[in-house]
C-alpha cells in the first residue's frame, strides 16, 4: 500500500493511528487532538465556534443554541485542508458535540481536493465498537496484524481484571457524571467499564448517549460511589466547578459523600476517548472501585480521591 497523508479530526482516532505505528503518515489533526505529546506540532485543521473557558453551564447554552440553528458548532479550515492533500481523513459520526462529524467533512470536501481522499468515519457506541473501531482504522491503512496485536494486549490486561474479580460478590452501585450544569450521566461505554471495574452502573444504559438527569434522581439512586467525569475536562478543568455540585440540596447525604467515595476522573484523556486508552480506563475505574484488589499506578494523573 503506498504511503498515505492522515488528517484526523478526532483525538481517539490519533491516538489510534499513533498506537498503530503510523505517527508519521499524520499530516493534520482537530484542535483537540494533544496525545501522545509528538502529534502537536501537525497543523490544527479545525475549531470550536464555542468560547474557550466557558463554564459548563454556558457552553451548554452556545452549543445548543449552535445546534438549533442547523449548524455545526465546528468549523474545518478548508485551505489547510486543501494545501495538505490528504488520501484519507478520519473523523466520527457518533456525536456532534463532541468532535467534528462525517456530515462537516463531507460538506467540507465537496469540489475541494483535486485527487480522491477516503473518508474513515468511527461511531462507536459499546465496549465492542469502540475495539472494532481499532481494527477497522487498522484495516484500512494496511497495518492489520498490528491491529490485532494491540487488541490482543488489551484483552490480556482485561482478562487479569476479570481473573482477580472472579471470586468478589459484593458489586456497589456507581454513578458516573459526565457533565455538571446541566446534570448528565455517561452512557455509551461506560456502564461496560463499570461492570468490568467490578460495579453497578446506575441510571445508564450500556450503548445508549450519556443523557440528562435530575439530581433527585441521582438522591434516589443513592450510589455507593459517584465518579466526576465531565467530557473534555481535565481534573483540575473540573475541580474549578466542582462547587455546582457541591451547592446541590441534599449532596452532602448521599452515601457516597457520607463515606468519602467520590472521585474526579480525567474525562477529557481517558473515559471520554472511544481509542486505545480506553482499556486505561478500564484499570482506572477497576483501580477506584476495588482499591484493595488493584493498583495500576493511574491516582493522581487518572483520578483523583475527592474529599472535602
Amino acid at each position: 500500500m503506498p504511503v498515505q497523508r492522515i488528517i484526523s479530526l478526532l483525538p481517539a482516532a490519533t491516538e489510534i493511528v499513533c498506537a498503530l505505528g503510523l505517527e508519521h503518515l499524520l499530516v493534520g489533526r482537530s484542535h483537540e487532538c494533544d496525545y501522545p505529546a509528538g502529534i502537536t506540532d501537525l497543523p490544527v485543521c479545525s475549531s470550536a465556534k464555542f468560547l474557550p473557558g466557558s463554564d459548563s453551564k454556558e457552553i451548554d447554552r452556545q452549543v445548543k443554541e449552535i445546534l438549533s440553528e442547523s449548524l455545526s458548532i465546528y468549523t474545518i479550515n478548508r485551505e489547510l485542508i486543501k494545501s495538505l492533500a490528504p488520501d484519507v481523513i478520519i473523523t466520527q459520526a457518533q456525536c456532534e458535540v463532541c468532535a467534528v462529524s462525517l456530515n462537516d467533512v463531507e460538506l467540507v470536501l465537496k469540489d475541494l481536493l483535486e485527487k480522491d481522499c477516503r473518508i474513515i468515519s468511527l461511531q462507536p457506541n459499546g465496549l465492542e465498537d469502540v475495539y472494532k473501531d481499532i481494527q477497522l482504522i487498522a484495516d484500512q491503512l494496511g497495518v492489520e496484524n498490528t491491529g490485532a496485536e494491540l487488541l490482543e494486549l488489551s484483552e490480556e490486561r482485561i482478562n487479569i481484571i476479570h481473573h482477580k474479580l472472579k471470586f468478589i460478590t459484593e458489586k456497589p452501585t456507581v454513578a458516573c457524571i459526565e457533565w455538571l450544569s446541566p446534570l448528565m450521566i455517561a452512557g455509551n461505554w461506560t456502564p461496560e467499564i463499570i461492570e468490568i471495574g467490578g460495579g453497578i452502573p446506575v441510571l445508564t444504559e450500556a450503548g445508549k448517549h450519556s443523557s440528562y438527569i435530575n439530581f433527585q434522581e441521582i438522591i434516589n439512586a443513592d450510589p455507593d460511589i459517584i465518579v466526576i467525569m465531565p467530557c473534555g475536562f481535565s481534573i483540575q478543568r473540573t475541580l474549578q466547578e466542582i462547587g455546582l455540585l457541591l451547592d446541590l440540596p441534599g449532596w452532602a447525604e448521599l452515601k457516597a459523600v457520607k463515606t468519602q467515595r467520590v472521585y474526579i476522573a480525567d474525562g477529557n484523556q481517558y473515559f471520554n476517548r472511544s481509542g486505545p486508552r480506553m482499556t486505561d480506563s478500564i484499570e482506572i475505574m477497576a483501580e477506584i472501585i476495588n482499591p484493595k484488589q488493584f493498583i495500576f499506578g493511574y491516582e493522581g494523573d487518572g483520578w483523583v480521591h475527592f474529599i472535602v
